[in-house]
């Protein structure tokens, strides 16, 4: 904001409190008599009840009543005499730098006083010896790779209508990936109403195309040492969890969230709270899983930290787990590699562990066989996707998801159905 427009504010505000200023007192004001003047009483009366601290002139009128002397004062608008003014609503436009490394990189965001990013703006950072990098996006956010490991000094440049940090930030470029929650994660994370949501969440399951004849549709009943559940999301809409758990179910894994499939933007399930907390008062057990778009590792720390991030407030009886399948052919993770996919499914549940959770892979029996190297893999709980009675995986398993086409009291419409080994 220029200071021209800066002051025109100030002298609109400064004649509305005027006015109001003005009406108080004429609705206050003493009568007078019919003559236009006070009468003898009045001011007698007037003058015994006022306050001794309280000086009047020859009129009655208290000193001091004038409200629009402030407009005599020529320097009372001046800006260079009233910095203090101007100081507080640039500081209502102070930016600062979130900044994060995970490995060989930085993640720069441009956040308020509130700790927000801040969109729409093409800020440029400069990095000391790199040289100069711009929001071309204008998300906020600026992100630096193939950085050497070492001290590097991030700055802002000056941008109009804000306020910059004068001093640049220190930052420590990491030489290798550390699977640790990442602390300013909560900032890159969206809701629906900020993406395409069409676009973004197209997640196909796989084993759709292995399913046979055999698939079995009810809710099993539950064994020695196994526990029958299901698993849902958005698509599953609005849940009666106590006709849920009356049906028989035990345990529910419900979807966090996703990474968008053609921006990679980190996006919470808009039924993931009213879910998680509705199975929880059911006495349904819970899980989560979170459905991964990441290309590497580090896109794959940051996906278990906003779980972990969401799931904070909550406690889990099963384990939280990545969910690893196509996007239609065109997502961004489609085209991975076999060793880099099963590089991301290992460092999202290594992070997940490491803040002391379970951790699992969810695939279809294909993608385990040809799309990751699930012997790599075993450490972490196995939930396998596989929809005839007799699953044709030869590997081991701990859980079970028999079919997509499940019908139960509750939801409406199909629900995904398993069967856990896991004792819990």
């Amino acid at each position: 904001m220029d200071s021209r427009l800066k002051r025109y504010c100030i002298l609109g505000s400064m004649g509305v409190i005027l006015l109001v200023a003005l009406l108080v007192l004429y609705v206050n004001r003493e009568p007078q008599s019919s003559a236009g003047g006070r009468t003898a009483s009045q001011t007698q009366t007037a003058s015994q009840t006022r306050s001794p601290e309280i000086t009047y002139d020859e009129y009655g009128e208290r000193i001091g009543n004038d409200l629009s002397a402030f407009l005599k004062d020529t320097t009372f608008f001046d800006t260079e005499e009233n910095t203090w003014l101007v100081e507080k609503l640039e500081d209502q436009n102070r930016l600062s730098l979130v900044v994060t490394s995970v490995e060989r990189d930085l993640r720069i965001q441009v956040v308020d006083r509130e700790g927000i990013p801040v969109t729409g703006h093409s800020f440029i950072v400069e990095l000391e010896g790199q040289g100069e990098y711009k929001d071309l996006d204008q998300d906020g956010v600026v992100y630096i790779g193939g950085l050497n490991s070492g001290e590097y000094y991030v700055s802002l440049q000056e941008t109009e209508g804000y306020k910059v940090p004068i001093n640049p930030t220190r930052v420590q470029v990491k030489d290798k990936v550390e699977y640790v929650f990442i602390d300013d994660i909560s900032l890159l994370i969206k809701t629906e109403e900020d993406i395409d949501a069409e676009a973004e969440d197209t997640g196909i399951q796989d084993a759709d195309e292995d399913r046979d004849k055999s698939e079995i549709r009810e809710l099993q009943t539950a064994l020695d040492n196994t526990t029958v559940g299901i698993d849902v999301s958005k698509w599953n809409q609005e849940i009666d969890w106590d006709k849920v758990k009356a049906a028989g179910v035990d345990f529910a894994i419900i979807r966090a969230g996703y990474r968008g499939s053609s921006t990679g933007s980190l996006v919470v399930d808009p039924y993931f709270e009213a879910n998680i907390r509705g199975a929880t008062a059911a006495g349904v057990k819970v899980g989560v899983y979170f459905f991964t778009q990441a290309l590497d590792e580090v896109e794959a720390v940051e996906e278990a930290s906003m779980v972990l991030e969401l799931v904070r407030e909550y406690s889990l009886d099963y384990p939280i787990f990545i969910d690893t399948e196509g996007a239609g052919g065109t997502g961004r993770a489609d085209g991975l590699t076999v060793e880099t996919r099963t590089l991301v499914c290992d460092a999202f549940c290594r992070t997940v562990e490491n803040a002391g959770y379970d951790a699992g892979v969810y695939a279809s029996r294909n993608w385990y066989n040809n799309r990751i190297q699930a012997d790599q893999l075993e450490s972490y709980y196995i939930w396998l996707a596989e929809y005839r009675s007799v699953p044709l995986y030869e590997g081991y398993y701990h859980m079970w998801q028999y079919t997509s086409k499940g019908s139960i009291d509750g939801i409406e419409g199909n629900v995904d159905m398993n069967i856990s080994y896991m004792g819990y």
